[in-house]
């Protein structure tokens, strides 16, 4: 499949399958349901890339700078190589170091696509602390969202499979893979 499917075709399950999309549209929490339904390993980048470099997110960004973490970032996506795995990116990831072309050559590439309002509901509710966002008042919130959303969407649209979150469900995702599996 290529492009944007708003009707997917019921497929084969790949390998590997990446979540892609803006933070808080779901993807790790989607993925583990995935996973869930599938009997594949859940896999979160971002944990992968705390674990490695023994230290959260957010000090990585704050010490160390976000080049340095897109460069550990994009090094940690290509040792992905497990078989039978969901694995959620980070919502930056497929715009840095041709990324997407990667994922979409090594697995099957799936947008979450979610509109400003369901990301900063999200991101209110998840209390998670989110590097890009610190010191942003709900106004900057929403525009930073709605930017970066504009931004990204040349690199979230290479996804083989876009999928509204308004629309997900466990019957959504029986039905898009689990049928010919």
């Amino acid at each position: 499949m290529s492009g944007n499917v708003s009707n997917p075709q019921k497929k084969k399950l790949a390998s590997r399958i990446f979540l892609v999309g803006f933070m808080g549209s779901g993807k790790s929490y989607w993925g583990k349901i995935w996973a869930e339904e599938t009997g594949y390993t859940f896999t979160d980048l971002d944990e992968i890339i705390e674990k490695a470099e023994q230290s959260s997110i957010d000090t990585i960004f704050e010490k160390k700078g976000e080049v340095y973490f897109r460069q550990t970032e994009a090094i940690l996506l290509r040792s992905m190589q497990k078989e039978n795995t969901i694995i959620a990116c980070g919502g930056g990831t497929p715009c840095y170091y041709d990324n997407m072309q990667w994922i979409n050559k090594n697995g099957c590439s799936i947008w979450l696509q979610a509109t400003t309002n369901d990301i900063l509901k999200n991101i209110q509710r998840g209390g998670a602390s989110r590097p890009l966002l610190k010191g942003l008042d709900e106004k900057q919130l929403q525009s930073y969202i709605t930017n970066s959303l504009k931004e990204r969407e040349q690199y979230y649209s290479m996804a083989a499979i876009s999928l509204p979150v308004s629309t997900l469900n466990r019957d959504v995702i029986r039905s898009l893979f689990l049928h010919n599996n």
